[in-house]
């Protein structure tokens, strides 16, 4: 299919910086004043607005003098991980009684349920803080109310028609709230907590009552920024000055252990990462814990404090990841086999449902991302739970809010779902076997409806051609600075025609070619990952592509081609 791009082109390009190149990567992405760059942690917005935030402090304030045990309950992906060994690191730090717990997915599902609060029972907490989770736990908060258990909900999911009765409720999509930044990730919601809770203390005395220094929660924005990109929340500025001082802490060494040992397994260097590489590298090593084992393996590689403990424990979860792309590979390919059999219609089709028995339940939504970018549909992919019912994740296009969509489809038909929530790109829920078809067309008319006269076209942005006097390494450096880039502050791609003058296959599947471009004085290396070597068995004369600027340091730092995509010409 022939490469659709459309280039990103701003009204007005402003003098933001010395470099033309920088001023029209910012002009692209909507950046008016030199304000929207400036990156101090003075510049975040103070969590004052943020609805809940006093009740959430006096809470752990009285956890705190009353020498009571807290329990944090986390989500079984990164962001929840991040979440849960921020708020156990800066706690203990302060002295509290703090220990975690996460639901194995396979067993207890999402969120505090009240399943989960019989096990936590055990634990004899005094306060629950839930973390990246527990705006739906609607019974889930009330079994804990009613074990005597008070509850501290900090989430950023959409909100439902209904509140859980927690005593208290930090999360900037609540109704009613009026922080500015609704992108927070849930491990921005619960520093953010972090922020007011030692603010209260330091302005009440307490660190020099006993004798320390107020906690410097700078010294935490590596995990932060690791489960914002990971969670592929939007970047807006409040978002990229979090992980902006993440990165800084990496680049110096100054994080998490395990964050260092997580990024060697991935082959990257943490003295040069970019938030990319939290989201590609660390972000899946990370999630494998969640999805085929227990995120408790990745919360402790995040805790530990000893380089030795934490190489040990990122090799566990870089095997871990190994597997789960063996079992999403043999999915993926299943449900490719199933496109072809449904005859797939992209005109008459907006949506697709696809549903086996064996699937593994830790992997759908992994699946569903890949037939969504194959396909351009919203796409959801079931598996079976242990309760007779099958859970499915889903992921959506631009065009399509996927939590919307259930909403309609669960307001249309109340008795379909049993439950669900999520984004707008991406969302889960679990429905009875025994109603997939159902749900199947429910789904559809619902994504019609959300669509409206909207056309679901599958376009690839671009920031235009580079000038023939920019193919060089000091573009690529400059832009490699210019971040963090992200979901929705996109990293710069650039578009052109080229000359082939050489290619071959290396690996078994990458694409190494060496170009032409008229104006430049030197050949242009350059790389396609991932491509189908039958396709590229012949050479091409020329090519049209998609790319990125990058370093590539192996021998020599030297200017290199990321090719995202490309046809011959």
């Amino acid at each position: 299919m022939p490469l659709n791009i459309r280039r990103r082109e701003a009204s007005e390009i402003l003098p933001l910086t010395e470099s033309s190149l920088l001023n029209r990567v910012y002009a692209n992405r909507g950046v008016s004043a030199k304000e929207e760059l400036q990156y101090a942690l003075s510049e975040l917005e103070p969590y004052h607005s943020l609805k809940g935030i006093e009740q959430a402090v006096s809470l752990l304030w009285g956890s705190l003098e009353r020498n009571e045990k807290v329990l944090i309950v986390g989500d079984f992906d990164a962001d929840g991980a991040t979440s849960s060994a921020l708020a156990k690191l800066v706690l203990t730090r302060l002295g509290m009684q703090v220990e975690y717990l996460v639901p194995n997915r396979f067993d207890y599902g999402y969120g505090l349920s009240p399943e989960l609060v019989e096990v936590a029972k055990e634990r004899q907490p005094a306060l629950i803080i839930t973390v990246d989770n527990g705006i739906s736990s609607i019974a889930g908060v009330k079994a804990a109310k009613e074990a005597g258990i008070k509850v501290l909900v900090t989430d950023h999911h959409l909100a439902g028609d209904e509140l859980p009765q927690a005593d208290a409720i930090v999360n900037p999509n609540q109704p009613g709230d009026e922080f500015p930044s609704k992108n927070l990730a849930g491990v921005g919601v619960i520093f953010y907590v972090l922020l007011a809770f030692r603010a209260y203390l330091r302005d009440n005395g307490w660190f020099e009552l006993n004798g320390n220094k107020p906690l410097n929660l700078a010294h935490y924005l590596d995990l932060v920024a690791l489960g914002t990109v990971a969670d592929v929340v939007p970047l807006d500025k409040n978002n990229r000055i979090l992980v902006h001082h993440g990165l800084k802490l990496i680049r110096a060494m100054k994080c998490r252990p395990g964050i260092i040992e997580l990024l060697r397994m991935a082959k990257r260097d943490p003295v040069k990462i970019k938030s990319s590489d939290l989201g590609f590298a660390v972000g899946p090593r990370l999630n494998a814990a969640g999805r085929l084992d227990d995120m408790g393996l990745g919360i402790e590689c995040l805790l530990t404090d000893s380089a030795h403990r934490a190489q040990e424990l990122a090799q566990v979860l870089h095997s871990l990841n190994v597997d789960r792309q063996q079992v999403e590979q043999e999915m993926q390919d299943e449900a490719l086999a199933q496109l072809e059999t449904m005859e797939f219609d992209s005109d008459k089709r907006h949506s697709l449902c696809l549903y086996e028995p064996h699937w593994h339940q830790g992997v759908v939504g992994l699946v569903a991302s890949r037939l969504k970018e194959r396909s351009y549909r919203p796409c959801i992919v079931f598996a079976n739970a242990d309760d007779g019912t099958i859970k499915g994740s889903g992921r959506s296009v631009k065009e399509v809010h996927i939590r919307d969509a259930l909403a309609l489809v669960d307001a249309r038909n109340p008795d379909l779902i049993d439950k669900f929530g999520g984004h707008a790109m991406a969302a889960g829920l679990s429905i009875a076997k025994q109603k997939f078809n159902e749900f199947q067309q429910a789904f559809e008319q619902a994504v019609q409806t959300v669509l409206g006269n909207q056309v679901l076209e599958d376009v690839v942005e671009t920031d235009g051609a580079l000038q023939a006097d920019e193919y060089h390494l000091g573009s690529a450096q400059l832009l490699a600075q210019a971040g963090p880039f992200g979901q929705g502050f996109v990293e710069p791609a650039f578009d052109d025609e080229f000359e082939v003058l050489n290619q071959r296959i290396i690996g078994e599947n990458h694409l190494k070619l060496t170009l032409k471009k008229d104006g430049c004085s030197q050949p242009i290396s350059a790389i396609a990952f991932r491509i189908d070597p039958q396709e590229w068995s012949q050479p091409a004369t020329a090519i049209r592509a998609v790319f990125r600027p990058d370093i590539n340091d192996y021998y020599q730092a030297e200017l290199q081609l990321i090719i995202t995509h490309l046809e011959a010409i």
